[in-house]
């Protein structure tokens, strides 16, 4: 049997290793393949895993023994899943690995943007110490008003934090959630995206990219924001229309900004869509790591190890997603 794994920069030793102790030749491909390049390492591969690399229907025809995909993560936007249903392959992610851990780094963006972190441990750096100065005045999560966007797992792992871990109040906008199960945890459903965000001290995206989502946020979303908002994105870079973000940054007319992920990854400090908002003391890039725990990798090489074994075995594939991408798969997979 033969593996070909995507994106070797992030190490995942766990999975590595128990691929080859079942006799599985790994091989490892980097970030940036070309499509090309790709094909010709899928060629006689049994099992594809893949984080980032987009995984298109020339890449699922270039290779004919090809038993299964593995998301080794959970956005599977990058994987052309109707080429792969056309052909019978299989496809599954690991959904439930990082969504504590991710709501976690979330709200560690958030209150490191409320509490002035960057900057005032840049100015620490430089000058030694600062006095209370008004410039250095962060702000209170306890009894701000904290809006999401989207209201999943990770969202509602969010609320929790904020609402019963800092008592802020707690609005989100997730059409698809039950509005009535949103209350009985302590969220104020809003049907309306613009109003909950013109209502927001904070918010924070947690919905998945498809094509209802794709631009959500965009110049207008934007313009709804309170001056001194904060806004936090840890799903999806798509989702935001990164240019006009960019503006309102630049142009001062939000209040800070606290990224891990991006329509293009990974970022440049020049020649990037996103460039212009390095160095600012109101904005916080972090390198779409929010996942990356040590409990979280362990949770992700298990599980990722235990879908491959199901593939190389000839078993059906655990689909444990809710996607209706997934969902609408019927060969080769079982859903748990």
């Amino acid at each position: 049997m033969k593996a070909v794994r995507t994106d070797a920069e992030l190490e995942c030793p766990g999975i590595d290793a128990g691929l080859r102790a079942r006799g599985v030749e790994l091989v490892t491909v980097p970030d940036g393949i070309p499509e090309a390049e790709l094909c010709r390492a899928v060629a006689d591969a049994d099992l594809l895993l893949m984080c980032y690399t987009p995984i298109s229907e020339r890449v699922i025809a270039a290779a004919p023994k090809l038993k299964g995909i593995v998301k080794y993560g959970v956005g599977i936007d990058a994987i052309d899943i109707p080429a792969a249903i056309r052909r019978g392959i299989p496809v599954v992610n690991v959904p439930e690995y990082a969504e504590e851990t991710v709501a976690e780094g979330a709200f560690a963006l958030m209150i490191a943007l409320a509490r002035r972190l960057p900057e005032i441990g840049r100015a620490m750096e430089r000058d030694g110490w600062v006095w209370p100065e008004q410039r250095w005045l962060g702000r209170d999560i306890s009894g701000s008003t904290v809006g999401l966007v989207g209201c999943g797992k990770i969202g509602r792992s969010m609320a929790r934090m904020a609402g019963q871990g800092f008592r802020a109040k707690v609005l989100a906008y997730s059409p698809h959630s039950d509005p009535d199960e949103l209350r009985a945890i302590g969220v104020e459903p809003v049907p309306d995206l613009k109003a909950m965000l013109a209502a927001s001290d904070f918010v924070s995206i947690h919905c998945v990219l498809n094509d209802e989502t794709r631009g959500l946020i965009g110049k207008a979303e934007l313009a709804c924001l309170k001056p001194s908002a904060v806004l936090i994105n840890v799903s999806r870079g798509a989702i935001v229309d990164e240019a006009a973000l960019v503006e309102a940054v630049v142009s001062g007319r939000v209040g800070g900004v606290g990224l891990d992920v991006y329509s293009v990854e990974p970022l440049k400090k020049s020649g990037h869509p996103m460039s212009a908002l390095f160095g600012r003391d109101n904005v916080i890039l972090f390198p779409h790591l929010t996942f990356f725990t040590r409990e979280a990798m362990r949770r992700l090489e298990d599980d990722t190890l235990a879908r491959c074994f199901e593939i190389l075995d000839g078993r059906p594939v655990t689909v444990r997603s809710r996607d209706p991408r997934l969902t609408a798969q019927t060969a080769g997979v079982v859903f748990g």
